[in-house]
Parts: C-alpha cells; structure tokens; sequence
C-alpha cells in the first residue's frame, strides 16, 4: 500500500494561463527532438565518419531514452515534486543538445541524443502539474494543448529541421535545440510555482532499473528487428530477453510496499483500457508519419510519387501538427461533456477517417495534406482523452507516473509502427533506376493498417467503464482520490 499523500495546496496560482503557455512551449521544445535529425538521417553516416548501422542509432537513442524517461520522470514528480524534475529534464536538454552541438562523431552525437531523449519524461510531468494547477474551468484545454504538443512537436519540426539543415551546417540544428532548452529551463525556473510532492515513499530505484532494461531491451527489438532481421539471434534475444525482464520486473513491483508502477492500480480496467488504446494510438499516428513523407517524396516517374523534396514534404505536413493544437478547445468541451471515454473513441475514429481519405486519395500533394490533417485531428483528441481518463482514476500520488506509463504505451506504440510499416514498404518493392522503392500497394497497405488500429484504439475506448460528466471537471483536491472503476 502506498503512503498516504500530504494534504492539497489549496493556494491559488497567480496567472494559470501563463503556467500553461510555459507548460505547453517547454513541452513541444522537447517533442521536437522526436524528428530533428529526420532531414539529415541519410548523411549521417558520412557526417559522422561510421556506418549506415551505427548511424542509425543516433535516432534510436532518442527513442529508448524517452520511452524509459516518461514512467520514471512521472513517478519522481510525484515523490519529489513536479518543478524540481521539470527543470532536470530542461537541464538534461539543454546538456544534450549542446553535446552534439560541439560534436564531430558518433559517441558525443549518441549521447547528446540520449539526453535529448531523457528531456522528453518533461512532457507527462506537465501534464500531470497542469492539471494540479490550473482552476476547474481552465483544466480540460490546459491538459488537452499539452498532450497535443507529444504530436505537434514532431510534426513541426520535420520543416524546421529540413530549412536549418539545408541552409546551414548540420550542427545548427543543435545549437537551435540548444536556443530552444535555454528559453525553456529559465521559464520553467522563473514562471512556475513549487508545490510539496504528492507522494512521501521513497524512489524505487531497483525498480527503475528493471523497468529501463526490460524497456530498452524490447524496443531496440522491434526497432532493428527489419534490419537484423527477425529470426536473428540478436533481435530474438533482445524481445525475449526484454519481455522476461519485464515480467521479473512486475513480479517484483507486486512484491514492493511503495514501488515505481504500482502494477494493481495499473491493470484496473479503466487504466489498463486506456494503456491498451494508447499503444493503438501510438502506432496510428506514427504511421502516417513514417508513410505520407516518403509517398511525398517517391519521384513521380513511378506514377504514384509526387516528387516532394524533404523541406515541402515537411511543409505538407506541418498543417497536420497545428491542427492538433487548433482543436484544443474542441476536445475541452468533448472532455467536459461527453467525458473521457466517448471523447477518446470519437477521435480515434476521426483518425481512422483520415486514413480512409488517404487510402482513397493520393493524386496530389494537396490530397495528402487533407488526410494528413483529418489524421491529426483524431490525435489531438484522443491524446487529450488519455491523460483525462488516467489522472481521474489513479490516486494523486501515483498520477504522474500512471501518465508517464501512459506516455510509455504510446511510444511503444510508435516503434511498433516503425517496424510494421518498414516490413510492409521493404516487402512489396518496384525498382527503378537499380533503386527499389515501394510500390503503391505498400502504401495503401500501410494507410489501411493505420486505419484499423484507429478502429481498434476506438473499440477498446468504448470497452472502458461508464463514468457520468460532470458540468465541470472536479476541484484538484477531489482529484486526489481515485474515480470509482
């Protein structure tokens, strides 16, 4: 059983909406780190003196870092307090990014990458405190906008990144995530408050341990299973191995008076439901990330490519990223009204119809737009339903962490979509000038893949118990104590 939390701050913060903007940019500086060396990913290997395989781990790293970083920066929130990790994960950014900054080859650049990774456990922790801070009428928008940012940070930064790394040297990209941590710690320092931690047992450090390996473990799996191959002893030895990990690991958390997930809380079926649906989530909106820019760019002789550069192909998609923002007050008012699980259900369907729009629709760069918006509208309103539903049934001291776990299952659900889409292009080729691209039934497949997790993401959120919405969303001392399943 875990330690009973202190009593709620019932001090009111001076100027929420300031919180939230700080909040909000903080967190999308560090989602950007998600696609910032996307443009430079083919030159890596050059640029870095070292192999195709060894470069691709400069990605990798920022991907395992941050799927480690989300639970264990969520659970430390809750047990030292929200500000204090908020400005480590600032720090860890702005460490990182100077490192590769100052880089020339592949170690400094991995690490630098690895500490941009570990800055992204700041997103769930602001959304957690968000929802701590702000007045009742405020909250439903203020969780919704930063959820969003997990996506828009992504989506905007594949043409911010593209324009610096064609008009300057690739170490300006850098030196602009650098600019970026600098804004980013000194307002998380000066602009928002401190509050005493909701939890008082003490950091499972073991447990973090198993977590980060087991995690680490399975995800560079999945991740390198299309290059290594499959049935490589490599690949299997890295899920199998992982996945024994993870099941000591829970064995283990089961066993802990205070541990880093508590597992029972956890697979209470609104929590595990909304888990489930975010691991869907996770893959449907990667997906067409990974598919629409390279259908963008396959040349157009095929007859299916729109012969997109890598900076237009970015400006193509960035309307998708804005409009998760744009539809912030939208699931606010779902939120309110409909409560977390229609709210999460409507949106993945509206993802699922964008990948209905672009299964149909690719005769132009303007078509894919259009799916690539209606795409990132479903996103933007089922990321703001997930932490919704997670927050109201976990207990206070345990919120920030069940977000991070959250946050977690999305990612997986983005490596997994890495994976399936890379077998799915690789698996059905044309070639051309001794090049083999993927034919346009790969996409199509790819697009109808996508569509069905959104159906499924949907499926399970209307699995999840009924719970009545309320006018309004409950005061932050009622919210720490959990919703009835």
């Amino acid at each position: 059983m875990n330690s009973s939390p202190p009593a709620a701050d019932p001090s009111p913060v001076r100027h929420p909406l300031l919180i939230v903007l700080v909040l909000g940019f903080s967190s999308m500086s560090a989602a950007l780190m998600q696609s910032l060396v996307i443009p430079i990913q083919p030159a890596l290997p050059t640029m870095l003196d070292t192999s195709a395989a060894n470069a691709s781990w400069v990605v990798t790293a920022t991907l395992l870092a941050g799927g480690v970083a989300m639970p264990v920066s969520g659970r430390l929130a809750d047990l030292k307090g929200r500000k204090p990790v908020l400005v480590g994960s600032a720090i860890l950014l702005l460490l990182g990014s100077l490192i590769c900054a100052l880089g020339d080859s592949l170690l400094p650049v991995l690490i630098g990458r690895t500490l941009q990774g570990l800055a992204m456990g700041y997103i769930p922790v602001a959304i957690s405190f968000v929802r701590e801070l702000t007045p009742a009428h405020m909250r439903n928008s203020a969780v919704a906008g930063i959820s969003a940012t997990l996506g828009v940070g992504g989506a905007i930064g594949l043409p911010i990144a593209a324009w610096t790394a064609q008009e300057f040297d690739w170490h300006a990209l850098f030196w602009l995530a650098s600019a970026f941590a600098v804004v980013m710690l000194l307002l998380t320092l000066l602009v928002l408050p401190h509050r005493p931690p909701v939890g008082t047992a003490r950091m499972d450090v073991l447990g973090a341990l198993g977590l980060a390996v087991g995690v680490v473990a399975v995800l560079v799996g999945v991740s390198k299973g299309n290059d290594w191959g499959w049935t490589a002893p490599g690949t299997l030895a890295a899920i199998l191995g992982g996945a024994v990990v993870l099941a000591l690991w829970g064995r283990y958390e089961m066993g802990r008076r205070d541990p880093l997930v508590d597992l029972r809380t956890t697979v209470r079926r609104p929590i595990l439901l909304t888990n489930i649906a975010a691991l869907m989530a996770g893959f449907g909106m990667m997906a067409q990330s990974i598919v629409v820019p390279q259908l963008l760019q396959a040349p157009a002789e095929t007859g299916y490519g729109l012969g997109q550069t890598m900076l237009q192909a970015g400006l193509w998609m960035a309307p998708g990223g804005l409009m998760m923002l744009a539809f912030t007050p939208v699931s606010s008012r779902m939120l309110t009204r409909l409560g977390g699980r229609i709210t999460l259900a409507v949106g993945m369907t509206v993802l699922a119809c964008g990948y209905g729009v672009a299964f149909f629709l690719t005769e132009a760069p303007w078509q894919l737009m259009l799916a690539s918006v209606v795409t990132s509208s479903g996103v933007g309103i089922a990321y703001a339903a997930m932490p919704t539903l997670i927050l109201e049934n976990s207990p206070a001291q345990e919120g920030g962490a069940g977000v991070g776990v959250n946050a977690l299952m999305r990612s997986m659900g983005t490596t997994v979509a890495g994976a399936v889409m890379a077998i799915v292009l690789t698996t059905f080729t044309t070639s051309m000038a001794g090049t083999s691209l993927p034919t346009e039934t790969a996409f199509r497949a790819c697009f109808l893949l996508g569509g069905l997790a959104g159906l499924g993401a949907a499926a399970v959120a209307l699995a999840i118990p009924r719970s009545r919405p309320s006018a309004a969303p409950p005061a932050p001392e009622e919210v720490r104590e959990p919703a009835a399943a």
